[in-house]
């Protein structure tokens, strides 16, 4: 086989780079549907100015007359105001910011063209809110909207802004406006309805805590400071959302400024970070307190969705700055217990979320000074641990059973009956002979059971491989190469793979996912496979060898990558040649020619060619976070609490 196609391989092994917000689904979904409203409002305060960035419905342009350029107009108005007059209308009729001084801020016309709204479909669109009972909106079908841009000044930083939205005779929203509001980098708001004024608290020292007094407008991801305990067979890890900002009051950042981390110290502050949490929180397995392994450290960003890492290195806000550190834990199997003792508080964080995840899902807690320990208990019901075991050959394929004693017997009877051939033209004596052929055919047929020899069966004799059986072989095949990637030792990993794999591929599988494991600790993200499927196969030939099959097969494969309490589903349908042999009396893979890849849905049926990230190229990882079959479900015992 030619070097590209065996390396495809790596599609049955591993499975990286899974992060990336427009690739797969997230742990949380607004369901406020704002972010489908006709119009859009993107809110950023700054240092000096806010920036408003509109996207507005073509039915809806009246309301926002001021904005449309004259050269857009069929019939200009001869009286209509110039740009400076009817910037100075829209400030205090249209779209207000008012400060707690009463100060009304101006705003600037920046940009303004026609342009297709952004797509921010949410996938409950249409659907019924499960909480309200109420139908969530969808976008207009129509996606042709006004884009501006717009900044308001400000000489001297507002301690509050109340945000109002244009309001008819009675104080009412005259349309329907979602936005989503930033202080600096920090996300304050997820996507929210802007139906009347809204009044913002601005934190200046620390945007994080910035807030409106309506307790309707706030973000999903609200701590600072996050604990996330992952236990899974083999692996327990331990994750930190921590701020830049609040490390200062443990350790010493080593930084030039107080107010930005430059590009040239991301790293090297990267790397204190990572060390000062491996000597704090400890954990205890089992009784015993392991040691950790930084796995790695990266700085992320919260988005709408979620948490998202930063790629490619920016000068950074130490007020803004997060940073997610993973902390592995090397265990024989399925750990029974795990704690956390958590060790770090402030003034400002007495209350730090602590999330367990296993193969049941997430479990939410808390820690407090007073009870700082977050304990999981393993109350797993009828949880069954992943295993790899070789893939035995039926023996019809590839043996014949002698029976060693009947053989015997007939091979005895031919000297008995040359003798009484002999002596019966002679006229002698033949009973006793008769009784004596009598006594082996009787023996050979009552030994036929027993003393039975395997012989190995000629290829031309082996009968073929059931499209059944061969189903099943590479099912029970394609499970253990990807399961073998759940260990975390490599020694362990070569020799599960050992079990499914032979001859160069099996080489080819390792040094490829060793290559992967370097990118990851470069700061990729990682995922496992725990779900694959094989949807058809069938014999297509018979290689040049004693034993082999070459199967025509396609099959899916399903993984997730979750780190820090968020989690991103891959499913990649393949279509390939296997070459399956019968190795030592066990089957193997030997070959593997891959024919297509293609990204699949994993909520759906829906395919797509896949220009994002691939199940191809990458390493092992966290299990994929799936919905518990109720078989693997816990049972009801309370869980432990700090």
């Amino acid at each position: 086989m030619i070097t590209w196609a065996r390396l495809c391989v790596t599609a049955l092994t591993c499975v990286c780079l899974l992060w990336g917000a427009s690739a797969g689904r997230t742990d949380w979904i607004n369901l406020t549907g704002a972010e489908t409203s006709s119009n859009i409002a993107e809110i950023y305060v700054l240092d000096d100015h806010v920036k408003l960035v509109l996207e507005i419905y073509i039915g809806d342009l009246e309301t926002f007359e001021d904005l449309v350029p004259d050269a857009w107009l069929k019939d200009v108005d001869p009286n209509r105001p110039n740009v400076t007059e009817r910037m100075r209308e829209f400030s205090s009729r249209t779209l207000q910011f008012v400060t707690e001084r009463g100060e009304q801020l101006q705003a600037r016309l920046q940009l303004v063209e026609p342009r297709l709204r952004k797509d921010r479909q949410s996938p409950f669109a249409g659907m019924i809110n499960p909480f309200t009972r109420q139908r969530v909106p969808e976008a207009p079908k129509d996606k042709r909207v006004l884009y501006v841009e717009l900044v308001y000044p400000f000489t001297e930083r507002p301690d509050a802004l109340t945000m109002i939205p244009p309001l008819d005779e009675k104080g009412r929203a005259k349309i329907t406006i979602g936005f989503i509001a930033y202080h600096k980098a920090v996300p304050i708001i997820d996507f929210r309805y802007l139906g009347a004024p809204a009044n913002v608290a601005l934190n200046w020292d620390d945007p994080w805590y910035t807030k409106f007094d309506n307790p309707n407008l706030k973000r999903h991801h609200k701590s600072a400071l996050m604990s996330f305990l992952y236990v899974e067979p083999f692996e327990v890890r331990h994750e930190v959302l921590t701020r830049v900002k609040d490390l200062e009051q443990w350790m010493d950042l080593g930084l030039r400024g107080d107010e930005y981390i430059e590009v040239e110290e991301l790293e090297p502050l990267k790397q204190r970070i990572g060390e000062f949490f491996l000597s704090k929180n400890p954990v205890t397995i089992d009784g015993k307190r392991l040691k950790p392994i930084l796995d790695r450290t990266n700085y992320v960003k919260v988005a709408l969705t979620g948490i998202q890492l930063i790629e490619k290195p920016e000068r950074l806000e130490i007020s803004t700055a997060i940073v997610g550190v993973i902390l592995a834990y090397i265990t024989a199997g399925m750990p029974q217990q795990v704690s956390v003792d958590w060790e770090l508080f402030t003034d400002q964080i007495q209350r730090v979320p602590a999330t367990a995840i296993d193969p049941a899902g997430p479990l939410l807690s808390y820690v407090e000074p007073q009870e700082n320990v977050h304990t999981w208990t393993n109350f797993l019901k009828n949880y069954k641990m992943p295993t790899v075991e070789q893939v035995v050959v039926d023996e019809a394929l590839t043996t014949i059973q002698l029976p060693v004693a009947s053989i015997l017997c007939l091979i005895g009877l031919v000297p008995v009956a040359r003798k009484w051939r002999t002596q019966n033209k002679a006229g002698g004596p033949t009973r006793m002979l008769i009784a004596t052929g009598a006594l082996l055919v009787v023996g050979g047929l009552t030994l036929y059971p027993f003393a039975r020899v395997s012989v190995a069966k000629p290829s031309a004799m082996a009968p073929a491989l059931t499209d059944v059986d061969a189903k099943l072989v590479l099912q029970a095949l394609l499970k253990n190469v990807y399961r073998a990637f759940d260990f975390r030792e490599e020694e362990d990993v070569y020799d599960k793979l050992a079990l499914s794999v032979d001859g160069d591929l099996l080489a080819d599988i390792y040094l490829q996912s060793r290559k992967s494991l370097q990118i990851q600790k470069a700061g990729g993200a990682q995922a496992k496979v725990k779900d694959v499927e094989v949807l058809a196969a069938s014999v297509a030939g018979r290689p040049d060898r004693s034993r082999g099959y070459t199967l025509k097969a396609n099959w899916t494969a399903l993984g997730t990558v979750g780190h820090w309490g968020h989690i991103h589903t891959r499913k990649n349908l393949y279509d390939a040649l296997v070459t399956v042999d019968a190795v030592d009396g066990n089957w193997r893979i030997t070959d593997l020619e891959l024919l297509e890849e293609q990204r699949v849905d994993p909520y759906g049926t829906s395919t797509s060619q896949s220009d994002d990230p691939k199940l191809t190229t990458g390493g092992r990882g966290p299990a994929p976070q799936r919905a518990a079959p109720r078989s693997q479900g816990r049972d009801t015992k309370p869980r432990a609490r700090p």
